[in-house]
């Protein structure tokens, strides 16, 4: 979708919130996908219940830290690497979540009057 630039007006409410909506999709989306892998991965490498595995993917991807100890090779491995891919996911999904709030005050902000 095209957004609208600084010469543009600034596009209405219900607009407004169709974009917002439509964002905040997109970053469910990202959470339930790094839920799944979380919670999959936890379950199958780590032997983990599914339980312990929802747990342990959300306490990583909210940046809460482990709760489960990881004895085996591939558990600390894959341990390792999803709490390196949360740290990168939590930024990227937060910067999706207000992208339409933060380009529409910028451009509040910078609209041109004729």
């Amino acid at each position: 979708m095209k957004l609208e630039n600084k010469k543009e007006q600034v596009i209405n409410m219900p607009n407004f919130y169709w974009r917002l909506w439509r964002y905040n999709l997109f970053a469910m989306s990202l959470i339930s996908f790094s839920m799944a892998l979380g919670t999959s991965g936890y379950h199958f490498i780590c032997q983990l219940s599914w339980l312990d595995g929802f747990h342990m993917s959300a306490m990583i991807l909210t940046g809460m830290g482990p709760v489960a100890e990881m004895t085996t090779v591939a558990a600390k491995l894959f341990s390792s690497f999803f709490a390196l891919y949360s740290g990168v996911a939590f930024l990227s999904i937060t910067a999706v979540f207000f992208a339409p709030i933060i380009h529409r005050l910028l451009h509040i902000l910078h609209v041109e009057k004729d």
